[in-house]
């Protein structure tokens, strides 16, 4: 443990995982979506409810993460959202057969598991510019790309997993997810872990909520994430029904925006072509949001 105290590799290597883990969070209950309709009885509208509350309880955690840092630092902020990342997994997997409306114990269980994927969204990239190593742009984007080979690792293990097992057992593979937060949460008790900001020199909530670039940024930020989710999260769910193809074949093609997705395919009648095709009004107002950014760094 005293290597890993004065290692910053090992600080860089927790927040790999940590990526990995906002990728388990992020990525595994869409490949469900299906399976939650005909095992609860869920409409499409509340389905995708799901997804916009774990987009819109991360995005709030975003907004109040620097207070929370400044009160209690950031290696008991990492240890909070690991810990909470790993129960939420193991709440979902339990809760809807707990509670007598099943939709309850699955948000009450997404919602844990946001907050700590908010978390950790925040929080990775200034303890990894922090760290002191070399060759930092190749560190930085490789700790972004983490995110990335983690949503693959979630999709082909997870459909291995059910072509083996059935998706009757889902429950069983939440509970093996919540496994790398929780190993996550050892980690960062014993990981360096130094500061960016010098004490008292961030800025707090008042000032940035007056600074008009905050705000752009943050609809901006908004809008890229409903368009990704929009199309990613429902696309596994839009192959197996739409397409009529396996789920084993649909899981390997493919907040607002995933709110938006079930609830015109419950409303309109037509299904998911047309709440997949409401979503294209998140990159039209992306580019928008784009271009008065930079008539902003012009003035």
């Amino acid at each position: 443990m005293k290597r890993i105290k004065d290692n910053d590799n090992a600080t860089i290597v927790a927040c790999y995982i940590g990526y990995i883990t906002q990728a388990i969070v992020n990525n595994f209950v869409p490949l469900l979506f299906v399976t939650f309709q005909k095992q609860f009885g869920i409409a499409l509208d509340k389905i995708g409810l799901l997804i916009s509350v774990n987009f819109g309880v991360q995005l709030l955690v975003d907004l109040l993460a620097a207070g929370l840092v400044e009160k209690v630092g950031e290696r008991k902020t990492m240890i909070t959202a690991h810990l909470c990342s790993g129960t939420g997994l193991l709440l979902l997997a339990f809760l809807p057969w707990l509670f007598p409306v099943p939709y309850i114990g699955l948000l009450i269980g997404i919602v844990c598991y946001a907050i700590g994927g908010g978390l950790i969204e925040v929080m990775l990239s200034p303890i990894v510019e922090a760290c002191q190593t070399k060759n930092k742009e190749a560190v930085m984007s490789s700790l972004h790309s983490f995110y990335c080979w983690g949503h693959v690792g979630v999709v082909l293990i997870s459909t291995l997993y059910f072509a083996v097992f059935g998706t009757g057992s889902w429950w069983i593979l939440a509970c093996i997810w919540a496994v790398i937060p929780f190993f996550n949460t050892c980690l960062f008790f014993h990981v360096p872990i130094r500061s960016l900001v010098e004490e008292g020199k961030s800025m707090g909530l008042r000032e940035i909520f007056r600074e008009r670039v905050f705000w752009i940024l943050f609809i901006v930020m908004v809008c890229a994430g409903a368009a990704e989710q929009g199309m990613s999260q429902w696309a596994s769910a839009f192959a197996e029904m739409g397409l009529s193809v396996s789920k084993t074949v649909g899981d390997l093609g493919c907040s607002a925006g995933p709110g938006l997705v079930g609830m015109i395919s419950e409303l309109s009648g037509r299904g998911l072509k047309a709440g997949l095709f409401s979503a294209i009004v998140f990159p039209v107002i992306l580019v928008a949001g784009i271009w008065m950014i930079k008539q902003e760094n012009r003035r």
